[in-house]
């Protein structure tokens, strides 16, 4: 191996920015490195890529490995400190094709807090994929007393909706038929902005100035955030696809009182049965902690109840990590080994929602988005197997002929 490969930890925002710091690294001609691209919104998370850079250090000896990422912005001297990385290099520096050209100063980060805007990155291709990631938006105004990221990520900063509307001009025209909308704060897109344009007015801009995008996804999204513009598409717009995923954390109010989040677990479930009724077949997803500080077995069994009242069917569960620098770190914890207890069980009840739903979509027809030989995705993004050869990025209509406990099996239509 003597090019540059890039490793991507954590969001989707990441496998974005991966995408554009493989650009700019060409851009630089850098070459015989391997480039590490963190998350910090665990302390697993860190532990994990410490872990691959040693791995790749043993399998590689002699590449350059740079650092950079959430993780290397909030803690640039965790990763200085190993033998292994040649240089750190923040959040800010690393979508900049100088950083890769200058090897003089080991560790570049900068503060994120100074940083103002967040400009179009131009990706155009996305290796080995059927759908492109589209950044709209970076950093967050919040400060949820868990979370790391705004330290990681800045402010929040939009970017403006031309730049946007032309990356998925380009996107399109370099076959991608689904592009997926991401950002730190999804739903604050446009505050920063002239006019305070919405994320509905943007995904109305986006469907109407590019018609040949077939589908246009969201990223997770903070549901008491959403605008009424937004809510008419969704009720409008087919190629918006009917999958979402919600920053809900818990289902226990004072919890998320506790955890300084803006919404209560009447919100998301308000929020999802407005969905269903606009578009019957959406799916709900959402992100949910387990063993937060002060967390009692009550207040864990509401978050269990969250599951079924609201419909949720695709959960992304994280037992608690405290982060140093965050409010909830000083917090009474609750023991490790119960909050992952808890999240085993949260786990457990996810995989239950999302085989019955499931198993409610055989005998239904589907389009599915050709990933690989075989395998393709539904609107609502639940991986269907078939029989038959097809391109990666075509379109199919198929039959669900059963359901498996995270797949479906589909017989395709002529």
């Amino acid at each position: 191996m003597s090019g540059t490969d890039v490793i991507t930890f954590g969001c989707r925002l990441n496998a974005y920015e991966s995408e554009a710091i493989r650009a700019r690294a060409a851009e630089a001609g850098l070459a015989n490195a391997v480039i590490v691209n963190t998350c910090a919104v665990t302390a697993e998370a860190v532990r994990q890529s410490r872990q691959e850079i040693r791995r790749l250090a043993r399998l590689h000896p002699g590449r350059r490995i740079i650092v950079t990422g959430c993780a290397a912005q909030t803690e640039p001297e965790t990763y200085a400190a190993m033998a292994e990385v040649a240089m750190v290099l923040g959040n800010h520096e690393k979508l900049e094709t100088k950083s890769y050209t200058d090897f003089g100063e080991r560790i570049r980060v900068n503060d994120i807090m100074s940083v103002k805007e967040t400009a179009s990155q131009l990706v155009d291709s996305f290796d080995g994929k059927s759908r492109a990631f589209l950044q709209i938006q970076n950093g967050c105004d919040h400060r949820c007393t868990f979370c790391i990221i705004p330290y990681g990520r800045g402010n929040s900063r939009s970017v403006g909706a031309g730049a946007v509307v032309e990356e998925a001009r380009r996107l399109v025209g370099n076959g991608f038929a689904e592009i997926v909308l991401t950002g730190v704060d999804l739903t604050s897109y446009g505050s920063d902005l002239p006019g305070k344009p919405t994320l509905g007015m943007l995904v109305r801009k986006i469907l109407k100035l590019v018609p040949d995008l077939k589908r246009l996804r969201l990223s997770s999204i903070d549901s008491v955030e959403t605008d009424r513009e937004l809510m008419t598409v969704i009720a409008e717009e087919e190629r918006l696809m009917p999958h979402f995923h919600l920053s809900a954390q818990s289902g226990d109010d004072m919890i998320l009182k506790r955890m300084k989040r803006r919404h209560t677990r009447a919100h998301t479930i308000q929020f999802c049965e407005e969905v269903r009724h606009l578009r019957p077949e959406a799916a709900f997803g959402a992100d949910l902690i387990t063993g937060f500080p002060t967390e009692t077995e009550e207040m864990f069994e509401n978050t269990l109840r969250l599951v079924d009242e609201a419909g949720l069917s695709l959960l992304h569960v994280f037992p608690f990590s405290p982060r140093n620098g965050t409010p909830a770190a000083r917090m009474p914890q609750v023991p490790r080994a119960l909050a992952k207890e808890r999240a085993g069980r949260l786990r457990a009840k996810g995989e239950t929602a999302l085989a019955q739903r499931l198993a409610g979509l055989v005998g239904s027809e589907q389009e599915l988005l050709v990933e690989k030989t075989g395998v393709g995705r539904t609107p609502c993004f639940t991986p269907t197997r078939f029989s038959g050869g097809a391109t990666p990025g075509a379109f199919l209509r198929a039959r669900i002929a059963s359901a498996a406990r995270d797949h479906l099996t589909a017989d395709l239509l002529s």
